[in-house]
């Protein structure tokens, strides 16, 4: 599984540069709009709960911590703080 080596915060996009040699760059709000927690996905049903549409368009990242060796957790300027983004996730997640 590839992981990250830098990963940085700009106005509107999360930056990742993998250890494989590729970058990906996420935009916030698509970022934030597809947070896999409780809170946005139901656990019941899998369910959306929170999508992109609903996310303020400045949102954006405060802090960005990594947890363990498997994925990074995202404090986003609107609040939300129980996201985990695992680097698969991640990978999946990256725009074309």
């Amino acid at each position: 599984m590839p992981r990250p080596l830098r990963i940085d915060a700009h106005p509107d996009a999360l930056v990742i540069a993998w250890d494989d040699g590729t970058e990906a760059s996420y935009p916030n709000r698509y970022l934030r709009g597809n947070c896999g927690c409780a809170n946005c996905v139901s656990e019941q049903t899998g369910r959306r709960m929170v999508t992109e549409a609903m996310v303020a368009p400045d949102v954006r990242p405060v802090a960005v911590q990594q947890v363990g060796n498997y994925a990074i957790q995202i404090i986003w300027s609107d609040n939300h703080t129980t996201g985990i983004y695992p680097f698969d996730r991640l990978r999946a997640l990256a725009p074309a």
